[in-house]
């Protein structure tokens, strides 16, 4: 009980200049504490985010023919969705083209899809409208994110002028463009899906790549477990076994959302355990922080140090208590930047609003392709940080407190 009575009656108040170096070491670790853990909050947000952005626009497997177009669409969609754990499945034609509107060109992908089929394949979409509605694409209408529309000056009821990639690949044919009606426009909330993408109706898809004997080029699938691994992966091999292994000849590709999409993610985790390994830095300089401290008491404290061996206190305990004044410390100053953590991500997106009020961007959607700040705490992370920070302060006290506590009591008493 000893050195946790010495090391707690040095951290109160006294004229000396010690409490603020103590304080100020304390802050230290508070900002450095808290930093790290909004960084891996913000950036689990934002794999969370982008996660659930791509299940709610993109398939959850995605069915393609080594040979380009898949003549048996209708078969495969057939097969697929009697597969148990498979909402829904559908033939898709998608490719890159030129959408041109009042002198306004824009290069996004066209998704040709059954109509039908949007509501149980594209749910997301469908509930995202903001103008215009969904199910004009039954009547031969087009869907556009909010991005392309803003891009092209585009209204619901506009004309959209579609050029067909095939003509650039073709030398002895050529495709004239195609005029859409803009039925609906979406919002997403994700830049590459509000500006990169517009939905037609199979039929015009086919129209304008020349796909006269229908077919398609893809088999989107939308499946009841995307982020549970276990019955996912059983799904995604029952959809293989039904494609591969059936009574289809030509071999088929099956991907799912985390192969398409797998280096945006290991991106995200790459960034994110750089982030935290820079950011710690910033924390341990702060316990450097507290290694002055200590070392600026032993200096103060000398004389008391020798009296404390004259009257038989053993170096392990002057020590001790050195190694508790510090550790007390990081544990303050730990506790105070978890608290600053929660405090600031709460108060997260309102402060990015507050910021822009002022015409300061801190978030802005085109860079980083998310309308808001995402961000979720996972107690595992916290609680490394926490250990990391309190390990490597008691680590960084033992110096100071063992060179304090090894002097001689004659010569600490004289100095």
């Amino acid at each position: 009980m000893f050195p946790l009575f010495l090391a707690s009656r040095y951290l109160r108040p006294s004229r000396s200049g010690a409490p603020v170096v103590t304080l100020l070491a304390v802050l230290g670790v508070v900002l450095g504490v808290a930093i790290v853990i909004v960084v891996r909050a913000v950036m689990t947000g934002f794999g969370d985010l982008w996660r659930e952005k791509i299940l709610a626009f993109k398939p959850h497997i995605t069915i393609s023919s080594p040979r380009g177009i898949i003549s048996d669409d209708e078969a495969i969609v057939a097969a697929v969705t009697a597969v148990d754990g498979v909402e829904a499945a559908s033939a898709s034609v998608e490719m890159r083209v030129l959408a041109e509107h009042d002198r306004h060109v824009h290069a996004p992908v066209a998704i040709g899809v059954n109509p039908g089929d949007l509501p149980a394949l594209h749910p997301d979409i469908a509930g995202s409208i903001v103008a215009g509605e969904a199910t004009a694409l039954a009547n031969g209408a087009a869907l556009v994110g909010e991005d392309l529309a803003y891009a092209l000056d585009l209204q619901v009821g506009d004309a959209l002028l579609i050029h067909s990639p095939a003509s650039l690949v073709s030398q002895d044919e050529l495709y004239f463009p195609e005029e859409i009606t803009v039925g609906g426009i979406y919002r997403m909330g994700q830049a590459e899906f509000d500006g990169g993408y517009v939905i037609v109706p199979i039929g015009f898809a086919r129209d304008i790549m020349g796909m006269a004997r229908g077919g398609a080029f893809s088999v989107h699938v939308k499946t009841d477990a995307p982020q549970d691994p276990a019955r996912f992966e059983r799904i995604r091999a029952a959809v293989d076994g039904a494609v591969n292994h059936g009574e289809f000849p030509p071999t088929y590709n099956v991907r799912d959302w985390r192969e398409v999409d797998a280096a945006l993610f290991n991106a995200i985790a790459v960034e994110k355990n750089m982030m935290v390994i820079l950011l710690m830095f910033i924390t341990v300089v702060a316990i450097f922080c507290v290694t002055n401290t200590i070392i600026v008491v032993t200096i103060r404290k000398t004389r008391e140090i020798g009296l404390l061996k004259a009257l038989g206190f053993d170096s392990r305990r002057v020590m001790g208590a050195f190694v508790l004044y510090g550790t007390l410390q990081c544990v303050a100053g730990t506790l105070l930047g978890v608290g600053l953590a929660f405090l600031i991500l709460h108060n997260l997106q309102g402060m990015v609003d507050f910021l822009a009020n002022f015409g300061l961007e801190v978030f802005p959607k085109n860079v980083y392709g998310l309308d808001r700040i995402p961000w979720r705490v996972v107690p595992g992370e916290v609680l490394a940080t926490v250990a990391m920070v309190i390990g490597f302060c008691c680590a960084a006290s033992m110096i100071p407190s063992w060179r304090a506590a090894s002097r001689r009591p004659a010569e600490a008493l004289r100095s």
